[in-house]
């Protein structure tokens, strides 16, 4: 939240500091103008249940039930519609928008995003969020972005200032710094426990963790969490269930412990766009090939020995080869750090008469 109130202060600031007083209701409108908030619930079927039998104490059966999946969505975007995006009737939240990820829209000036999902999925919950705010010249590119992927393992703050140079009124290139606030990815919370031989020392790790073990002096063990729940009765349940539940809590809480560091890196990219009604070619790309070592204890630099390249692109691709026949192709792939997202969509449309 602390992120979304930057954002949204930034906006102002730099729109509103150097007006009178008098100005900045008009100033603050202008702002706004055109920009659309929405909120929209969505919902369907998840997993169908499942039976899962067991002939331990007789024939047992029981059944898994995934409750159904949802989202809930709340955002306001000023964004200029591409040529070759459709204009929708209402905003459900369900739209999935690679232009969005460009680096430059399709007109100068200011736009911004400001978008949460909370989402449940295949039983799952969790929140994405997606927050920037940019402003394109024909010199040059600031932007703020906070993104949060549930699914991905992903969240970030990111601010970046670019020199951009237009070759026409299609291809332009930038370069210039990016900084980004996150938590030390790469990290590795089991890297203390393991052994000489790579194992894992996981039996002590969960007694320091709170958890019991109880024998029975006849070769039989029962084990305990810290609330003083059994979890199991035998060595193969206690390694394949709740050892594995044990780790992901550990590392899970030694990531959260930490404070989020602050990477300075270079990044140089592309921007190209053409439109007709026929065929349109939109595409984008960044890489940032350097990174600033501050000799922080957590810096990535650490874990990857050394310097390493992120990066990230998009393509939007659609061709009609007459009034009947039509191919599209559109993706967006990112890689920062240890972690990796991306979506796509291709496909053939013919239009029968």
């Amino acid at each position: 939240m602390k992120k979304i109130l930057l954002l949204l202060l930034t906006l102002i600031t730099l729109n509103v500091s150097s007006q009178e007083l008098s100005d900045w209701k008009p100033k603050l409108k202008k702002v706004f103008k055109f920009s659309t908030f929405y909120g929209a619930v969505n919902g369907g079927t998840s997993l169908s249940d499942v039976d899962i039998y067991s002939v331990t104490n007789g024939l047992e059966t029981q059944t898994i039930t995934t409750p159904f999946d949802y989202s809930i969505t709340f955002g306001v975007r000023k964004i200029a519609r591409m040529g070759y995006e459709p204009k929708e009737a209402f905003k459900t939240g369900m739209e999935n928008s690679y232009s969005d990820a460009a680096t430059i829209g399709k007109v100068k000036g200011f736009e911004f995003l400001f978008e949460v999902d909370y989402k449940r999925q295949q039983g799952e919950n969790y929140v994405d969020q997606n927050h920037f705010l940019r402003y394109v010249s024909d010199k040059y590119i600031l932007k703020g972005e906070y993104l949060e992927d549930g699914f991905a393992d992903i969240k970030y703050f990111e601010t970046s200032q670019r020199y951009r140079w237009k070759k026409d009124k299609k291809l332009s290139f930038n370069i210039g710094a990016v900084q980004r606030l996150s938590e030390p990815y790469g990290y590795d919370p089991l890297a203390e426990w393991r052994l000489s031989n790579n194992n894992l020392h996981y039996t002590f790790l969960a007694l320091e963790e709170g958890y019991n073990v109880e024998f029975d002096g006849q070769g039989g063990a029962e084990y305990f969490d810290p609330s003083g729940n059994s979890v199991a009765t035998s060595t193969e349940v206690w390694e394949a269930v709740a050892i594995p539940e044990m780790l992901a809590n550990y590392t899970e809480k030694k990531r959260n412990e930490l404070s989020q560091t602050i990477q300075h890196s270079l990044v140089v990219g592309f921007d190209y766009y053409h439109y007709t009604k026929t065929f349109w070619l939109h595409s984008w790309g960044n890489l940032i090939p350097y990174h600033y070592d501050d000799g922080n204890e957590f810096s990535y630099h650490k874990y990857n020995n050394g310097q390493w390249y992120d990066y990230s692109g998009g393509l939007i691709f659609g061709y009609k080869y007459n009034k009947h026949l039509g191919v599209f192709v559109e993706g967006k792939y990112n890689k920062y750090w240890n972690r990796e997202w991306h979506d796509f969509s291709l496909g053939i449309n013919y239009i029968l008469f």
